[in-house]
């Protein structure tokens, strides 16, 4: 029988979400996209918050009713970015749709990929699988922005350093002995106070030049070059963060009941050009027999990880599969960690010794200026 309670509480909600989305302009929900798609923090938010709902035994439905009436004040705030996400949501779901579809063009493709495992059969558990990739990944952004950024601001000081002294220190000591034929570390100052005048603005911009060349390039370029500077910072950072991502995001499929094929196949969908190649070429050899473990040994690309690998040659044998994989993708990532930060540690030291060898250098050069000045004057 139909349960006509039932029945006249989904009509409510209908009418609830849909007189929500007809009193929101275009411009509104454009803007409640922009913030939905950037913020992972909103997004997973949401995710948790449905979750904990649909463990406690409420429908999806159920908890998008309930979740659109507490952000939008109980009806009184519908224009919050929030509530037109649910509110949206919840008008795709009553179309017709999966949760997956009706977040598209609200969240990134990869994790309407990885929930489209459970719209069917578990959405809360594809929903907690994703809050633990996408926190894991997050959790390694910090310190891959450390590893880059303040090494990069050291050395942007050792440039600043070096004009200083080629511009304000150098040319007053040369104005005051213009007849010295300048020899040793003095000789090397005036020449880089000459070139620092000529050329300011290149010293100025290569720092930031060359870091845009490699943030432009980092997920295109490609190649056996590429996997020799990928052991190298800041390529080797990125290929930490790019092995780790698609790990978790892989098991997650594969816990979902994904095969290996289908799952690889599917994280091509948003994947860098980097990305694509490292699958491409793995599931040459998967669809030739081989296991994950077996495959990504031979694409010779040491991807994710040299010790990876080698693990997953034994785990694609075993019957708990899926588990291991989980296991070992969350152990690696709190390896990666500290890895980069141990990586950071080193990239910060080297920088540090850089600014303090311009420094001793100048002094040093400054010295054997006055000792030739002062010859010259006896």
């Amino acid at each position: 029988m139909v349960d006509v309670a039932e029945l006249k509480k989904k009509k409510k909600q209908n009418r609830s979400i849909q007189k929500a989305m007809r009193n929101l302009g275009k411009a509104e929900e454009y803007y409640a996209k922009a913030i939905m798609f950037f913020s992972n923090k909103t997004r997973l938010k949401l995710y948790k918050k449905i979750a904990s709902l649909m463990r406690n035994r409420f429908s999806l439905m159920d908890a998008m009713d309930m979740l659109h009436d507490s952000a939008s004040k109980g009806g009184k705030n519908p224009g919050e970015p929030l509530a037109i996400a649910i509110a949206s949501w919840g008008r795709a779901l009553n179309n017709g749709k999966t949760f997956s579809e009706a977040l598209r063009g609200w969240a990134p493709d990869r994790e309407r990929l990885m929930l489209s495992v459970g719209d069917v059969s578990d959405l809360e558990s594809a929903l907690l699988n994703l809050i633990k990739v996408t926190e894991g990944t997050t959790k390694m952004i910090r310190p891959i922005i450390g590893a880059i950024a303040y090494p990069t601001f050291l050395m942007t000081m050792a440039v600043l350093i070096i004009y200083a002294i080629g511009v304000y220190m150098v040319p007053p000591m040369i104005d005051a002995a213009p007849d010295v034929v300048w020899k040793g570390l003095a000789k090397d100052l005036v020449d880089l106070s000459e070139w620092i005048k000529n050329n300011w603005l290149f010293a100025f911009a290569s720092i930031p030049i060359t870091m845009l060349i490699i943030y432009l390039t980092i997920g295109i370029w490609t190649g056996r070059i590429r996997v020799f500077f990928d052991r190298i910072p800041p390529w080797s950072l990125y290929k930490v963060f790019v092995g780790i991502s698609w790990l978790l995001a892989l098991s997650a499929l594969i816990r979902g009941g994904t095969p290996v094929s289908t799952a690889m196949t599917a994280l091509k969908k948003d994947a860098t050009r980097y990305l694509k190649e490292k699958i491409d070429k793995t599931l040459i050899f998967i669809n030739n027999g081989e296991n994950l473990g077996q495959a990504l040994d031979k694409t010779k690309f040491n991807f994710p990880d040299e010790e990876v690998v080698a693990d997953l040659k034994i785990y694609s044998e075993l019957d708990n599969f899926e588990e291991a994989l989980d296991n070992l993708a969350n152990e690696w990532l709190e390896e990666s960690v500290y890895l980069i930060e141990q990586k950071a540690s080193i990239l910060n030291m080297v920088a540090i010794l850089t600014v303090g060898g311009v420094i001793a250098w100048a002094v040093m050069g400054t010295f054997e200026m006055q000792d030739q000045i002062t010859s010259s004057m006896g």
